[in-house]
């Protein structure tokens, strides 16, 4: 039988669900959210909860690939996109997944990345000291195979450091090195993409 998952993993991860359902990035039981134990778990939402309601027996733990530890508990089908980012940046110990309507409805306007360009809230993004700046937001094709959409997404994640992935007409996932910076970061994305969403409908 697995460690107890901590308390401080559990507040973390209900405390994220709660602000997400807040700003209505994770409507009905969308999304998921997680953060890293230790160099071989990781705690993650159960699946099919609803991210305002969460509370400890919400959350399960896996492995790093995407085993439940938790007996008699189901991850969701997206598990293996989380041990991928923890797997690909050892930084990385918070990821959240969330299905904004800003972050929706431009993965699927046009092919390609999403060129995020002149906002100051950029600067919210490691390294960018500077409104000045232009910067991609990868987009991925949606794919029910989970591993597959995987190994399609891994060649650009190891290329560089995104901000940050969409999936298209799915949703956006993000991380960072502990909760607070993944939810900030998160925050500042889904700023920008709104931005981006209005933007382009006045330029129609």
């Amino acid at each position: 039988m697995n460690e107890q998952t901590p308390a401080w993993a559990i507040d973390a991860i209900i405390r994220a669900g709660q602000r997400m359902d807040a700003r209505g990035w994770v409507p009905a039981t969308a999304g998921n959210i997680s953060v890293r134990l230790d160099a071989a778990r990781i705690a993650i939402t159960r699946s099919g909860g609803h991210k305002s309601f969460l509370d400890s027996g919400s959350v399960m733990q896996v492995d790093l690939a995407g085993a439940a530890l938790t007996p008699d508990a189901r991850s969701s089908a997206e598990t293996l996109l989380h041990c991928q980012i923890y797997r690909l940046f050892p930084q990385a110990a918070a990821v959240l997944h969330g299905h904004s309507v800003a972050a929706t409805v431009l993965s699927m306007h046009r092919p390609g990345p999403i060129r995020l360009a002149q906002y100051e809230v950029l600067k919210v993004f490691e390294g960018q000291t500077t409104h000045d700046t232009a910067l991609d937001l990868p987009v991925f094709d949606n794919d029910q195979d989970i591993a597959r959409l995987a190994a399609v997404a891994e060649p650009t994640l190891t290329a560089g450091t995104p901000l940050g992935y969409l999936i298209r007409g799915h949703g956006l996932y993000i991380w960072g090195p502990d909760m607070n910076t993944a939810l900030a970061r998160l925050e500042g994305l889904e700023f920008l993409l709104a931005c981006e969403l209005e933007k382009r409908k006045l330029e129609r």
